[in-house]
Parts: structure tokens; C-alpha cells; sequence
């Protein structure tokens, strides 16, 4: 089992970062929180979870997941032990809410918070405040990242993303376009994403 993988950043999108470690490039799955915090940097540490894809009960590929912070990834594992979120709807909800927002809605039971995340319902947001309440309790997370200044790229980055998160282009193109317009020329991808992800 991996602990974290330490190298250079070869590659970066907001859904995935190559980090090469003695020759081997290792795909890891991020969400929005760990882009922002690793992007520009050319050599990162993430920590890494390690997940089997099974297939008809077989294992048929290892997937790593990474996380610029263990607080992150300790979010990450309590949110896929609940029955009904799986991988990629937790780096949805780490796309959408930092660890430590996810953290307060939880302990408020704010169930509306949860389900205005994409994938997430009436019975399964109900379940993850029943069962990660107590595991939450007196926790504390870092807080939210800081966005960073906005490019031509931004646009292209964040459709990206939500083509790879299983969103049809078109539909995603034309919510990021009345995304960009509300918030402004120099919003980061991260918050056209998550403005987006509220829409989608």
C-alpha cells in the first residue's frame, strides 16, 4: 500500500496529475482542492489512496488516488465507506466543498448542502450525516484553498474536467459560459467548476 508518492509534476488536470518517481509516471485521480493547491509546482507530494477496480468480483486495475493533504484523503475514505458514494462521486463532493465545509455540513446536518452536490440524494446525503457525524466530531480541517489568478485557459481546463467527471460537452460548454459570465473574466477553474457542478 502506498503512503504518498513524492516527484516531479510531468502532467495536470483538474481531474488527474502525473507524478514521475524514478522513472515511473505515476496517474493519480485529484480533486478540484488538490489542482489548486499542487498546480504550478514542479515538484509535488501527494498522498496517495490505493483502490482495486473489480470487475464480475475480479480485480482488474489499480487506481491511486491523491491528495495534496492527508486531511483530504481521510475525507475521501470516510466519504466512499458510506453505502451509495463511491470513488468518483467523493472527489465530486471534495470538488465541490472543501473537507472542511464538508466537515461543518455534516455536523450541522445540513442535508440541502449535501444534496446541491451532483450525485448526491434525499436518502444517501441522510445517510452520510447519520453515519460520519460521530466520526467528525472535534475534527478540524485546514480550510479551504486559495484560487489563483484567472488565464485564457481557464475555460478550456474546466470543460476538460467536466467531460472527464461524465458530463455531455455541450451541456457543460453552455453552463460554464453562463458560469463565466456571472462570475466574472478572472475566476479560477476551480469556481468555474464548482459554480457549474451547482447547475449540471
Amino acid at each position: 500500500m502506498y503512503e504518498f508518492i513524492e516527484g516531479n509534476l510531468e502532467s495536470l488536470t483538474p481531474t488527474h496529475a502525473v507524478i514521475e518517481c524514478q522513472g515511473i509516471g505515476y496517474l493519480t485521480h485529484i480533486s478540484l482542492n488538490t489542482f489548486e493547491s499542487i498546480k504550478g509546482n514542479p515538484r509535488v507530494r501527494l498522498f496517495i489512496d490505493q483502490v482495486f477496480k473489480v470487475e464480475n468480483q475480479n480485480p482488474v486495475a489499480i487506481q491511486l488516488y491523491g491528495f495534496s493533504d492527508p486531511d483530504e484523503r481521510v475525507m475521501f475514505r470516510l466519504l466512499t465507506s458510506i453505502s451509495g458514494v463511491g470513488n468518483n462521486t467523493a472527489l465530486i463532493m471534495l470538488s465541490s466543498l472543501d473537507p472542511e465545509s464538508l466537515t461543518q455540513g455534516i455536523l450541522s446536518g445540513n442535508v440541502g448542502l449535501l444534496k446541491s452536490i451532483k450525485g448526491i440524494g434525499e436518502k444517501t446525503a441522510q445517510r452520510i450525516v447519520l453515519e460520519l457525524r460521530d466520526k467528525l466530531t472535534g475534527k478540524k480541517f485546514a480550510g479551504s484553498l486559495p484560487g489563483i489568478g484567472g488565464s485564457s485557459d481557464q475555460m478550456s481546463e474546466a470543460l476538460t474536467a467536466l467531460s472527464v467527471l461524465g458530463y455531455p460537452k455541450a451541456a457543460a460548454e453552455k453552463v460554464l459560459l453562463r458560469v463565466s459570465k456571472d462570475l466574472g473574466g478572472l475566476a479560477t477553474v476551480e469556481e468555474l467548476i464548482k459554480n457549474s457542478l451547482k447547475i449540471l
